[in-house]
């Protein structure tokens, strides 16, 4: 299909309302119309800022994750590092998929250095995936680091209360299994990084 015809599967917007907006998140009812003619509302989705996922490892092969509390599920979870990219004006939510990948690095390497005082001089970026494509705009941009050093203490953002902790591949895996690695795009981050290389 050329990438100006309209899909026959997409819906039409017809209007919305934003029920919140601030710095994290703007929330919104959007009433559509389907390819049928019918018209449904409200459907709730929400933008917020685009993050980075990093797959990282130290010099001894060893995986850097975090453990921290999500309250989404209410629990502590383990991760890799992860974190929202810092965007001002008209972007400060996500919804862009072509966002540089140098610009997205650049918060990568940050976000490294800030929760686990780690850097890295060998980095790769994945794949850039939506977030949750049924409710959210926001882009998910996975890199893999390697070979990181620790150069500093952890610097942390006011609401950040988190562990680092060092994994063999193996404990990843079993964690996986078990169902006890919960991030769905950190899965998946993990899967490419074994895939890629």
């Amino acid at each position: 299909m050329n990438r100006n015809e309209k899909d026959p599967l997409a819906w039409e917007e017809l209007h919305t309302e934003h029920l919140i907006t601030d710095e994290w998140i703007d929330l919104r009812a959007s009433a559509y119309r389907f390819p049928d003619g019918r018209v449904f509302e409200p459907f709730y989705n929400y933008s917020r800022r685009d993050y980075v996922v990093i797959v990282a490892s130290d010099t001894d092969g060893n995986y850097l994750c975090v453990r921290q509390f999500r309250q989404g599920i209410r629990e502590v979870t383990t991760e890799f590092p992860a974190g929202g990219i810092e965007r001002t004006g008209d972007h400060k939510y996500g919804g862009i998929k072509d966002l540089p990948v140098e610009e997205a690095l650049a918060a990568a390497k940050r976000e490294l250095r800030e929760e686990t005082g780690h850097e890295s001089a060998e980095w790769r970026h994945l794949m850039t995936i939506p977030s949750s494509a049924t409710v959210s705009d926001n882009y998910a941009h996975l890199f893999v680091a390697r070979n990181c050093r620790k150069i500093a203490d952890q610097a942390l953002d006011e609401t950040e209360f988190l562990h680092v902790v060092k994994l063999p591949a193996e404990e990843i895996e079993r964690m996986i299994s078990a169902g006890e690695f919960q991030q769905a795009v950190h899965i998946t981050a993990w899967l490419l990084s074994l895939r890629r290389g």
